[in-house]
């Protein structure tokens, strides 16, 4: 890149060299987006094989997000361990968590410090099982390589998504009427909506992975160690006889070499045919979501759906003149930066900014081969990026409003631009657990987020303070 082009007018930020460092990068750490993944999973316990520190920045981060409580077990490395191996310190933090919590699987994520040194983990888990093996009850283990120097918490995320389904996915040959449903890293309310429509298809659905309980939970009288919710382990064990798999995402797994998403290896391995389409978000999106789900079940799209995107057409109409040719960034996971670019498209804003810590290097062809003529010609887009980046090409381009998540919230502060929250994570607001983004519902709920956003910044600037709009 020449450095004397201003950045908003480069239409691809450079990610920068593999040997610099990043300060506040648009991401979270690998495993992070395993322990997410693995909270979707019955009766489990997370655990971390590596420092203590690392559980408990997770902890904090995702119950900051959450707002509920998270165990996650780890290894607790010391300098010892670094130095002669974490066998020992392993299997004493698999007979703890058995003792304490009788989880019925221990999903196991690797760190950066466990990774470094070459710890073989899938031979600790064979080793351990080889020792216990008459007792009764042994949970199921699984293992997920999350090293945090390798990727995102979206790309943590889909790597546990693929383990699990690596360890538990079976066929008995015989092809069964249910279908797969991988359901991306999106909110519990959306997950739960999404089980409703699948219900409303009249279609036999595994959704997976299914944190809408154990993330999204009722107040107790008494603590859960382990809540109760999850995608039920023998239905993650008949996911390679299903009908087929339904992936939400264009992007998914796909930041490593030889790596293939939850839904690639079970067409790969068990011959289950495999369909991707984007996270539903916005009418062309849940158009193409619903129109497959239309062609498995056989069944027309529900009346209840048809109206409410009647409602949301006309919605939009409502609201098109407050938002046409505004100018949005928008930042995040890729496939919901992908996302809301074709929704903010579609609703008469100008994507004039897309960017992500992800590194899978599909990120501007996707967009345009999502937004199609929508494509906006000039808009930055970027992988790899940090917050720092992003603002510095802000500066040139100036939004009228961010939508990604709170990280950055300091540049909309500094460049005192209104931030729409959505994604992952949410810090600084209340209720991300029920955002509901996927559907012609969550759509509308969207759609007025970010009018009444702006028309909220259209108040708080004018010197009038009129308030009809």
């Amino acid at each position: 890149m020449d450095s004397g082009t201003p950045l908003h007018l480069i239409s691809e930020l450079p990610a920068g060299e593999r040997f610099s460092s990043s300060c506040n990068a648009c991401k979270q750490c690998t495993p992070l987006g395993a322990c997410v993944a693995f909270k979707g999973i019955e009766g489990v316990l997370p655990m971390l094989h590596g420092s203590q520190g690392c559980a408990t920045y997770i902890r904090r981060y995702l119950i900051s997000h959450f707002r509920e409580p998270m165990d996650i077990a780890s290894s607790n490395f010391s300098e010892e361990t670094t130095i002669f191996g974490g066998n020992k310190n392993f299997n004493t933090g698999i007979d703890n968590i058995i003792s304490q919590y009788h989880p019925k699987a221990i999903a196991i994520a690797s760190t950066c410090l466990s990774e470094t040194i070459g710890e073989d983990v899938q031979r600790l888990i064979n080793e351990y099982k080889d020792i216990h093996s008459g007792d009764e009850g042994l949970p199921e283990m699984i293992f997920a390589s999350t090293p945090s120097y390798m990727g995102t918490h979206y790309e943590g995320f889909h790597q546990a998504v693929l383990a699990t389904v690596k360890v538990l996915a079976a066929s008995d040959g015989k092809p069964g009427r249910h279908i797969n449903l991988f359901s991306n890293f999106i909110s519990p309310e959306d997950i739960r909506h999404l089980k409703e429509i699948v219900l409303d298809f009249d279609i036999e659905g595994i959704l997976f992975p299914d944190y809408s309980d154990t993330l999204d939970g009722t107040s107790w009288d008494k603590y859960q160690r382990i809540p109760e919710g999850g995608t039920k382990l023998e239905d993650i064990r008949r996911m390679g006889s299903a009908l087929m798999s339904i992936e939400l995402g264009y992007i998914l797994n796909s930041g490593g070499k030889n790596r293939s998403s939850a839904g690639e290896y079970l067409q790969q391995t068990f011959d289950v045919v495999n369909s991707r389409t984007g996270l539903p978000v916005g009418i062309n999106e849940t158009d193409k979501f619903f129109s497959l789900l239309s062609a498995v079940s056989g069944n027309p799209v529900p009346e209840k759906y048809r109206k409410q995107r009647g409602r949301l057409v006309d919605l939009y109409i409502d609201g098109h003149k407050y938002l046409s040719g505004k100018r949005a960034g928008i930042y995040g996971e890729e496939d919901m930066v992908v996302a809301l670019a074709a929704f903010a498209a579609e609703i008469g804003l100008i994507p004039v900014l897309c960017v992500s810590g992800g590194e899978s290097g599909k990120l501007k062809q996707t967009l345009k081969n999502v937004l199609g003529d929508l494509y906006y010609e000039d808009m930055v887009t970027g992988q790899g990026v940090s917050f720092e980046r992003m603002e510095e090409a802000m500066k040139g381009l100036q939004p009228d409003l961010m939508i990604g998540n709170s990280k950055g919230y300091y540049i909309a502060r500094k460049m005192d631009i209104p931030l729409v929250r959505t994604g992952f994570p949410v810090h600084d607001r209340i209720g991300a657990q029920h955002s509901r983004t996927l559907g012609y519902e969550g759509a509308a709920i969207l759609f007025e987020q970010i009018a009444n956003t702006l028309l909220e910044e259209r108040q708080r600037k004018s010197s009038i303070g009129y308030k009809y709009m």
